[in-house]
């Protein structure tokens, strides 16, 4: 099947399945049931609630690895989003933190989900996992040895919880990424996880993108009208989750409020 690069097929309010630690990482409690229990309960919740798709991934794992994860991370991924692609109807997408294209990509074809985030998808950023650099030639051919086409790469462009290098603008990083690394959509975000987009850079992909351009981290209600003036959707958490938390559990009411916000603007 082939993708599509009408931004119409794509989902506009996506909410994030932040996974509890999985194990072989530091903070694995040894609940295996506990932690698919609860990423089925968020899945549910964003359904019912009237999100357009979930994106799972790897949150708990810290710290990151930089590159590759181990082959038990994939196994453990590929076992939750296969449940979860069967618990709802929602699209699903993909991401193995810190950067690993190539397990979403594996874990996204396996479990027959539509879509992968990928970090730095070209280019480099500075982060605190070291050097970490786009390896989009990879991703792209992976995609078609998998037969995966039909995947959509969701790419960031200056990612969170990281520092470009100097003398990179934005504008051209954003260029790279469309029309070198190919990607389908490109993702916009804040400093860090639950941190306001930079409206400079939202303006400015939306000017220069030809993809539909997403926004990545800090989407709340009140900015929903400004946000959506530039954004074809947002990928939301902590705004949705109990107390504001990210590592907490979606919150029904605000899950809810926030999609009926969303679907008036």
């Amino acid at each position: 099947m082939k993708r599509s690069t009408n931004p119409l097929s794509l989902p506009r309010l996506i909410g994030m399945v932040h996974l509890a630690p999985l194990p072989g990482s530091p903070r694995f409690d040894g609940e295996r049931k506990a932690l698919r229990e609860r990423a089925l309960r968020d899945a549910e919740l964003y359904q019912r609630c009237g999100f357009d798709a979930i994106l799972v991934e790897n949150y708990g794992d810290l710290p990151f690895h930089k590159e590759s994860v181990p082959p038990y991370t994939v196994a453990e991924m590929s076992a939750l989003c296969c449940a979860l692609r069967h618990a709802v109807d929602l699209p699903l997408g993909v991401q193995v933190l810190r950067n690993d294209a190539a397990a979403a990509l594996s874990v996204a074809a396996a479990s027959g989900a539509s879509f992968v985030r990928v970090n730095v998808h070209c280019g480099s950023m500075h982060t605190d996992q070291g050097l970490i650099e786009g390896r989009a030639h990879e991703t792209l051919r992976l995609r078609r040895a998998l037969d995966a086409e039909h995947i959509a790469i969701f790419a960031d462009v200056f990612v969170k919880h990281a520092t470009p290098p100097p003398g990179v603008r934005f504008e051209h990083a954003l260029r790279d990424t469309v029309e070198r690394g190919l990607a389908d959509a490109v993702i916009v975000s804040g400093s860090g996880t639950g941190e306001e987009v930079d409206g400079d850079r939202l303006r400015l992909a939306a000017e220069h993108c030809p993809r539909p351009v997403y926004v990545g981290s800090g989407a709340r209600i009140s900015q929903l009208a400004e946000l959506l003036r530039y954004a074809h959707g947002v990928i939301v958490g902590t705004a949705v989750k109990q107390a504001g938390r990210t590592s907490a559990p979606v919150d029904e009411q605000r899950c809810r409020d926030f999609a009926t916000a969303f679907r008036e603007v």
